[in-house]
């Protein structure tokens, strides 16, 4: 589990393989602290330190992974969001996040609003529903508020600091990012299903 606050922006150092794909990423993680086995969210998505050195650790990604998220667009020079995972008694930042990524939202536009943007995204089809104003989401692992939502489409204001230390710098229109819903609005939607 996660909490959707950034700690380091990393940056995918070189991939290998074919099917499954191997990530070498560089990091700022004191890595003689984190064990292999260790999961670390990788723009969202939780991924298993497999390998690493004093200054990188290593992820494979399987098929499905690279196909149902952002990670099968990454290349060398990759700006990557990084998370550790929350251990018992963690100040919880932001919201519960799973690192299980639901789809694949595009950013629609971008606008100034005051010192932040506002960015307004695409929801894919069928995650829509899970989106609520004044709810929570993961794009790309970082936790925010929803500001507003019409169908399909929603709104978030990014302020300097988190343009400053996550990824969210680099988007333009169109750019793609992964999307993790809100865990209580899934098991809220669930139970409010018809048999």
């Amino acid at each position: 589990m996660f909490t959707g606050i950034v700690s380091d922006l990393g940056e995918v150092l070189d991939i290998s393989g074919t099917g499954d794909v191997l990530f070498r990423i560089r990091t700022v993680f004191k890595m003689d602290e984190v064990p292999i086995g260790a999961s670390i969210a990788n723009n969202g998505v939780c991924l298993t330190v497999i390998d690493r050195g004093p200054d990188w650790f290593a992820v494979q990604a399987s098929a499905e992974t690279l196909a149902k998220t952002t990670l099968g667009g990454w290349r060398p020079g990759t700006k990557v969001n990084l998370e550790r995972a929350m251990r018992i008694g963690d100040e919880l930042g932001g919201h519960i996040v799973s690192g299980h990524v639901d789809g694949v939202a595009k950013v629609v536009s971008i606008r100034p609003e005051n010192d932040s943007l506002r960015f307004t995204f695409e929801a894919p089809a069928g995650l829509a529903r899970f989106v609520a104003p004044k709810g929570s989401v993961a794009l790309d692992g970082v936790s925010l508020t929803v500001n507003e939502v019409d169908g399909a489409r929603f709104g978030v204001n990014i302020i300097p600091h988190t343009r400053s230390v996550t990824t969210f710098g680099t988007y333009v229109p169109g750019s793609p990012v992964n999307m993790e819903i809100d865990m209580l609005a899934r098991y809220v939607a669930r139970l409010l299903e018809k048999d």
